[in-house]
Protein backbone atom coordinates (compact mmCIF):
# COMPACT_ATOMS: atom_id res chain seq x y z
CA UNK A 1 0.00 0.00 0.00
CA UNK A 2 1.19 3.61 -0.98
CA UNK A 3 0.86 5.96 1.46
CA UNK A 4 -1.55 8.84 0.87
CA UNK A 5 1.25 11.59 1.96
CA UNK A 6 5.12 11.22 2.45
CA UNK A 7 8.25 13.66 3.44
CA UNK A 8 11.10 13.98 5.16
CA UNK A 9 9.56 13.61 8.47
CA UNK A 10 5.85 12.89 8.02
CA UNK A 11 4.02 9.48 6.70
CA UNK A 12 0.15 9.69 6.66
CA UNK A 13 -1.83 6.84 5.60
CA UNK A 14 -5.60 6.61 4.39
CA UNK A 15 -7.48 3.78 5.83
CA UNK A 16 -8.60 2.22 9.51
CA UNK A 17 -5.96 2.36 11.49
CA UNK A 18 -6.69 -1.36 13.35
CA UNK A 19 -5.94 -2.85 9.22
CA UNK A 20 -3.28 -0.46 8.74
CA UNK A 21 -0.20 -1.07 11.41
CA UNK A 22 2.46 1.17 10.47
CA UNK A 23 2.06 3.56 13.23
CA UNK A 24 2.75 0.85 15.71
CA UNK A 25 6.38 1.29 14.66
CA UNK A 26 6.52 4.73 16.49
CA UNK A 27 7.49 5.24 19.98
CA UNK A 28 5.30 7.50 21.62
CA UNK A 29 1.37 7.88 20.96
CA UNK A 30 -0.47 11.72 20.91
CA UNK A 31 -4.08 11.29 19.19
CA UNK A 32 -7.34 12.63 19.84
CA UNK A 33 -9.69 9.46 18.90
CA UNK A 34 -13.57 9.35 18.59
CA UNK A 35 -14.55 10.08 22.35
CA UNK A 36 -17.88 7.98 22.28
CA UNK A 37 -19.98 10.72 22.87
CA UNK A 38 -21.84 10.26 19.34
CA UNK A 39 -21.44 14.13 18.58
CA UNK A 40 -23.82 16.26 15.40
CA UNK A 41 -23.48 19.22 14.59
CA UNK A 42 -26.55 21.22 13.42
CA UNK A 43 -26.95 24.16 11.40
CA UNK A 44 -25.89 27.26 13.19
CA UNK A 45 -24.57 31.30 11.95
CA UNK A 46 -24.41 29.75 8.36
CA UNK A 47 -21.75 26.83 9.27
CA UNK A 48 -22.55 23.17 7.18
CA UNK A 49 -24.46 20.87 9.22
CA UNK A 50 -22.00 18.08 10.09
CA UNK A 51 -23.38 13.89 10.08
CA UNK A 52 -20.00 13.45 12.90
CA UNK A 53 -17.45 11.42 13.43
CA UNK A 54 -16.54 7.97 12.44
CA UNK A 55 -16.67 5.33 14.86
CA UNK A 56 -17.78 7.78 17.61
CA UNK A 57 -20.79 5.76 18.92
CA UNK A 58 -18.54 4.10 21.86
CA UNK A 59 -15.22 4.12 23.43
CA UNK A 60 -14.59 1.00 21.30
CA UNK A 61 -12.42 1.98 18.75
CA UNK A 62 -9.63 4.19 21.44
CA UNK A 63 -10.04 0.62 23.33
CA UNK A 64 -9.01 -1.26 20.27
CA UNK A 65 -6.05 1.16 19.42
CA UNK A 66 -4.62 1.29 22.71
CA UNK A 67 -4.69 -2.81 23.32
CA UNK A 68 -3.01 -3.08 20.19
CA UNK A 69 -0.58 -0.40 21.23
CA UNK A 70 0.10 -1.93 24.88
CA UNK A 71 0.44 -0.69 28.24
CA UNK A 72 4.30 -0.48 28.01
CA UNK A 73 4.82 2.56 25.93
CA UNK A 74 3.98 5.99 27.14
CA UNK A 75 0.22 7.79 25.17
CA UNK A 76 -1.47 10.40 25.25
CA UNK A 77 -5.14 10.51 24.43
CA UNK A 78 -7.68 13.12 24.65
CA UNK A 79 -11.02 12.31 25.37
CA UNK A 80 -14.48 13.63 26.93
CA UNK A 81 -14.52 13.35 30.34
CA UNK A 82 -18.57 11.90 30.11
CA UNK A 83 -17.11 8.78 29.20
CA UNK A 84 -14.94 6.31 30.88
CA UNK A 85 -11.31 6.57 31.00
CA UNK A 86 -8.75 4.26 29.12
CA UNK A 87 -8.07 1.61 30.86
CA UNK A 88 -4.54 1.60 32.91
CA UNK A 89 -5.08 6.23 32.61
CA UNK A 90 -2.08 7.09 35.17
CA UNK A 91 -2.91 10.54 35.14
CA UNK A 92 -5.20 12.98 33.55
CA UNK A 93 -4.42 16.32 32.23
CA UNK A 94 -6.97 19.20 31.67
CA UNK A 95 -6.82 21.14 28.52
CA UNK A 96 -8.48 24.61 29.61
CA UNK A 97 -9.88 26.74 26.41
CA UNK A 98 -10.71 30.21 26.16
CA UNK A 99 -13.27 31.83 27.64
CA UNK A 100 -16.09 31.98 24.54
CA UNK A 101 -15.25 27.77 24.16
CA UNK A 102 -18.52 24.92 25.06
CA UNK A 103 -20.93 27.26 24.51
CA UNK A 104 -23.39 24.58 23.04
CA UNK A 105 -24.81 21.94 24.56
CA UNK A 106 -24.11 22.94 28.27
CA UNK A 107 -26.23 22.41 31.36
CA UNK A 108 -27.29 24.92 33.93
CA UNK A 109 -25.01 27.12 32.20
CA UNK A 110 -21.67 25.95 32.63
CA UNK A 111 -19.65 25.74 29.38
CA UNK A 112 -18.41 22.59 28.02
CA UNK A 113 -14.54 24.40 27.93
CA UNK A 114 -12.13 21.90 28.62
CA UNK A 115 -10.95 18.20 27.69
CA UNK A 116 -9.58 15.76 29.38
CA UNK A 117 -6.08 14.09 28.36
CA UNK A 118 -5.26 10.51 29.59
CA UNK A 119 -1.71 9.19 29.84
CA UNK A 120 -1.39 5.90 30.03
CA UNK A 121 1.84 3.75 29.33
CA UNK A 122 4.89 3.84 30.93
CA UNK A 123 6.53 7.30 31.85
CA UNK A 124 9.92 8.18 32.64
CA UNK A 125 10.11 9.74 35.98
CA UNK A 126 10.27 13.63 35.92
CA UNK A 127 10.30 16.62 38.28
CA UNK A 128 6.42 17.96 38.66
CA UNK A 129 7.57 21.50 37.37
CA UNK A 130 4.12 21.98 35.18
CA UNK A 131 0.95 22.11 35.60
CA UNK A 132 -1.89 19.61 34.85
CA UNK A 133 -4.42 22.01 33.57
CA UNK A 134 -3.11 23.67 30.02
CA UNK A 135 -4.38 26.92 29.01
CA UNK A 136 -3.66 27.44 25.20
CA UNK A 137 -6.47 28.62 23.95
CA UNK A 138 -9.50 27.28 21.32
CA UNK A 139 -10.07 25.30 18.73
CA UNK A 140 -12.42 27.23 16.97
CA UNK A 141 -10.27 29.15 14.97
CA UNK A 142 -8.25 26.20 13.84
CA UNK A 143 -11.33 24.26 12.83
CA UNK A 144 -12.34 27.23 10.57
CA UNK A 145 -9.37 27.09 8.62
CA UNK A 146 -8.98 23.29 8.55
CA UNK A 147 -13.07 21.95 8.37
CA UNK A 148 -12.34 19.40 11.22
CA UNK A 149 -14.89 19.78 13.60
CA UNK A 150 -12.45 18.87 16.34
CA UNK A 151 -9.32 20.73 15.36
CA UNK A 152 -6.34 21.19 18.00
CA UNK A 153 -4.27 23.75 18.08
CA UNK A 154 -0.72 23.02 17.09
CA UNK A 155 0.32 25.02 20.20
CA UNK A 156 -1.14 23.01 22.21
CA UNK A 157 0.16 19.77 20.94
CA UNK A 158 3.73 20.90 20.88
CA UNK A 159 3.44 20.85 24.56
CA UNK A 160 2.37 17.56 24.93
CA UNK A 161 5.29 16.34 22.78
CA UNK A 162 7.64 18.53 24.43
CA UNK A 163 7.23 16.05 27.16
CA UNK A 164 7.37 13.11 25.45
CA UNK A 165 10.25 10.66 25.25
CA UNK A 166 12.61 10.68 22.60
CA UNK A 167 11.31 8.56 19.27
CA UNK A 168 8.62 8.49 16.33
CA UNK A 169 4.98 10.10 16.99
CA UNK A 170 2.14 8.24 16.21
CA UNK A 171 -1.30 9.39 15.37
CA UNK A 172 -3.82 6.79 14.39
CA UNK A 173 -6.58 9.24 14.35
CA UNK A 174 -4.82 11.78 12.41
CA UNK A 175 -8.42 14.01 12.38
CA UNK A 176 -6.90 17.72 10.79
CA UNK A 177 -3.62 16.16 11.29
CA UNK A 178 -2.27 18.89 14.05
CA UNK A 179 -0.43 15.87 15.77
CA UNK A 180 2.20 15.47 12.47
CA UNK A 181 2.06 19.03 11.75
CA UNK A 182 3.36 19.82 15.30
CA UNK A 183 5.71 16.60 15.97
CA UNK A 184 7.52 18.22 12.50
CA UNK A 185 7.47 21.72 13.74
CA UNK A 186 9.48 20.15 16.36
CA UNK A 187 12.11 18.17 14.26
CA UNK A 188 9.96 14.84 14.89
CA UNK A 189 8.92 11.87 12.90
CA UNK A 190 5.96 11.21 12.76
CA UNK A 191 3.19 8.31 11.43
CA UNK A 192 -0.31 9.29 10.99
CA UNK A 193 -3.59 7.22 9.85
CA UNK A 194 -6.74 8.76 8.90
CA UNK A 195 -10.12 6.97 7.69
CA UNK A 196 -11.67 9.72 6.03
CA UNK A 197 -10.05 10.49 2.42
CA UNK A 198 -11.46 14.21 2.80
CA UNK A 199 -9.69 14.90 6.00
CA UNK A 200 -5.92 13.56 4.61
CA UNK A 201 -6.71 15.77 1.87
CA UNK A 202 -6.80 18.29 4.57
CA UNK A 203 -3.66 16.92 6.28
CA UNK A 204 -1.78 16.40 2.91
CA UNK A 205 -2.34 20.13 2.23
CA UNK A 206 -1.45 21.53 5.51
CA UNK A 207 1.74 19.59 5.03
CA UNK A 208 3.22 19.97 1.67
CA UNK A 209 2.13 24.02 2.62
CA UNK A 210 4.55 23.93 5.20
CA UNK A 211 2.08 25.25 7.63
CA UNK A 212 3.23 25.93 11.32
CA UNK A 213 -0.48 25.76 12.78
Amino acid sequence: TTPYYSDESVTLWHGDCLEIDAWLQADVLVTDPPYGIAWRRGRYNGAERHAGIVNDESVAARSDVLAMWGVDRPALVFGSPTTVPPDGTRQVLVWQKSPDSGIFGNCAGWRKDWEAIYLTGKWSAAPAARSGVIRLGSSVTRTIETGHPHTKPVGLIEVLIETCPDGVVADPFAGSGSTLVAARNLGRRAIGVEIEERYCEIIAKRLSQGVLL
